[in-house]
């Protein structure tokens, strides 16, 4: 069994109050004894009435928002996870980058490969897309495989990672309000785990632009954990065997006609 904890909260425009919600969410799931937390996405910096903070507000992987989380995660063996905004190229464009973190180190590193260019809105403008398939990483006895919000649009790259061997799919989001948009959360969030037979743990961010409406969805796609709007830490079980149940049942991973998607290359 893994225990997996969603960390939802408004994201605010100081990096050290977001650094200390963090910490704070941080000892609280370790203390009830989780072993993956999850945040949402972009927790650096982010302020409605300013799109371009996330890029003046981005920092490297050794700046001091990812250097003191390391600090505090010595010694522990929780894994958390979380995407930030961190400087790409001399344009001044930045990366959105998934990171998981475990015992003083960064473990793994997913650049978010579909960037958010719909409903009037560009991610484009500030963000460089990555250019490789997220690995998996393991976590008490299963495997997760990286998503990132409006990566859930797109069914290729969860069924990849499926078929790369994740039992359990992971979403940091900052899922934008809006007509319909909420229905589009909970369809797709579902979908991708009924469809792979995969556990979705979708954690996304509240406040005044994004809806929270953090879940986990198990392989038979029923929601066995949910927030509502407000800041939150939900807890949920993720149980090998339904995983193992659903496939039995429900074996569209061996049934598919199609081969495993793989990555356009520009």
């Amino acid at each position: 069994m893994m225990k997996v904890a969603l960390g939802q909260f408004a994201v605010s425009r100081e990096w050290q109050e977001n650094l200390k919600t963090c910490l704070d969410l941080m000892v609280q799931a370790e203390g009830k004894g989780a072993d993956l937390l999850v945040l949402p996405e972009g927790i650096l910096a982010r302020d409605i009435a300013d799109p371009d903070l996330v890029r003046r507000a981005a920092q490297p992987l050794d700046g001091p928002f990812v250097n003191q989380l390391l600090e505090v995660s010595q010694g522990s063996a929780l894994t958390t996870m979380m995407t930030i905004h961190v400087p790409a190229n001399k344009e001044g464009k930045v990366w959105n980058i998934l990171i998981a973190i475990r015992d003083g180190a960064i473990i793994a590193q997913y650049r978010k490969l579909h960037l958010y260019d719909a409903f009037s809105m560009k991610e484009s403008t500030n963000v460089v897309p990555g250019d490789a398939v997220p690995p998996l990483v393991e976590v008490a006895g299963m495997q997760v495989g990286l998503m990132t919000c409006y990566d859930v649009r797109f069914p290729e790259q969860a069924r990849r990672l499926a078929l790369d061997g994740a039992d359990v799919l992971v979403l940091p989001a900052a899922w934008v309000k809006g007509p319909l948009k909420e229905m589009h959360w909970d369809v797709l969030v579902t979908a991708r785990a009924l469809e792979n037979t995969c556990y979705m743990v979708a954690v996304g961010e509240c406040g005044e632009r994004n809806i929270g409406n953090s879940k986990v969805v198990d392989p038979l796609g029923v929601t066995i954990a949910a927030a509502a709007e407000a800041p939150a830490l939900v807890f949920a079980e993720l149980d090998p065997a339904r995983i193992a149940h659903a496939r039995a049942v429900l074996p569209v991973l061996e049934n598919r006609c199609f081969d495993k998607p793989v990555l356009i290359k520009a």
